[in-house]
């Protein structure tokens, strides 16, 4: 038989192609962050999701994207959901995300809305409130340990970090303001530079 007839050998999958999921992938898992993400802690759950579980994002890529959705009007959650689900699928992938990222909170708020008018008086209600909202701050917490443990790595971000901290939170400043402005800082600091031979020979 000639070299001819035989069947072509299959290319290798791309890994990077696996890792991106579908739109019925991103709406389901987006959907699943929307109906568990309880108390404030969304951004534990949406790094749970895209880093850890489903690998479709590094941590490098998800604090960038973060850092964008802090910047824009709107909730955290859903500038997320737009985001990662335009980059790892375009706009179909934004729509199914922020879609699946919204319906279960539409509902559940809905619901929770009549319960809570008919029983917020209740101190059992207001004893539980409480401790969700501790449990939040906890996964808020443990959230950032994982993420500075794998993207801090000097002095410089240190900084960058306690400047943040106190421009917003001592100072009152804007978000947005504080982002643009240390991100013009970083841009100074850890552009790229031509080593000193290079320069000499020029």
């Amino acid at each position: 038989m000639s070299d001819a007839a035989a069947p072509a050998p299959s290319a290798p999958a791309d890994p990077a192609a696996q890792a991106k999921g579908s739109v019925e992938d991103l709406f389901v898992a987006f959907l699943i962050i929307g109906a568990t993400s309880f108390g404030g802690g969304a951004v534990a759950y949406l790094r749970s999701t895209l880093v850890a579980k489903h690998k479709w994002l590094d941590d490098k890529s998800f604090l960038e994207l973060f850092s964008i959705s802090q910047s824009l009007p709107g909730l955290n959650t859903t500038n997320m959901a737009i985001l990662a689900g335009d980059r790892l699928c375009g706009w179909t992938g934004a729509l199914a995300s922020v879609v699946g990222v919204i319906l279960p909170g539409a509902i559940f708020m809905t619901i929770a809305g009549v319960l809570y008018s008919m029983h917020h008086d209740r101190p059992i209600v207001d004893a539980a409130l409480k401790g969700v909202a501790a449990g939040a701050t906890g996964l808020i917490f443990a959230t950032f340990f994982q993420l500075a443990g794998k993207t801090m790595r000097g002095w410089w971000d240190l900084l960058f970090l306690a400047a943040a901290v106190f421009l917003v939170n001592r100072l009152h400043i804007s978000v947005l303001y504080v982002l643009i402005g240390l991100s013009i800082v970083a841009t100074i600091i850890y552009r790229p530079r031509t080593p000193a031979h290079e320069a000499s020979a020029q």
